[in-house]
């Protein structure tokens, strides 16, 4: 290889998920809760909040990796919170993952032209949201050291 070649990465550094923040977002205390207890087995730093506008300003006081978004909240809804956060270049990259109880196809398509990343069904199955929550986690990682990189040139 010819040119300059970008430092070794430490592939250990992008799978320690211990400085990973995550935000819940539901406005149901007992999911909130639920999902809480399925994520703790991460060693994440979790947060909460209980509608939109409680996530919006959580959001831009401590800048999570990954939100779990519940859809149908009072003040303003998941779809608009993402829509949001996607249009704002500061957060355009945070990794959403909408939580709903919805189950039309509909919903799903209003989901992805908000901007999420990946949702999951209600209830919420703990295998299928640690798994969706590692590897998101993962991406974003690798994602934010890359930015690291290209920027350190």
């Amino acid at each position: 290889m010819s040119g300059s070649q970008l430092p070794a990465i430490d592939e250990t550094a992008l799978t320690d998920l211990s400085n990973a923040k995550i935000l819940l977002v539901d406005d149901n205390q007992q999911n909130l809760e639920l999902m809480q207890a399925y994520l703790e087995s991460l060693p994440c730093k979790l947060s909460t909040a209980r509608d939109g506008l409680e996530a919006i300003e959580a959001i831009h006081r401590d800048k999570p990796d990954l939100v779990l978004l519940d859809v149908m909240m009072p003040k303003m809804s998941g779809f608009e919170v993402c829509r949001k956060l996607k249009s704002d270049p500061a957060t355009r990259d945070m990794v959403i993952i909408m939580v709903t109880a919805l189950h039309e196809v509909g919903d799903h398509e209003r989901a992805v032209e908000s901007g999420t990343d990946d949702f999951l069904t209600k209830p919420v199955n703990k295998l299928e949201l640690l798994t969706r929550v590692r590897s998101l986690l993962r991406v974003a990682l690798l994602k934010r050291k890359l930015t690291e990189l290209l920027q350190g040139r």
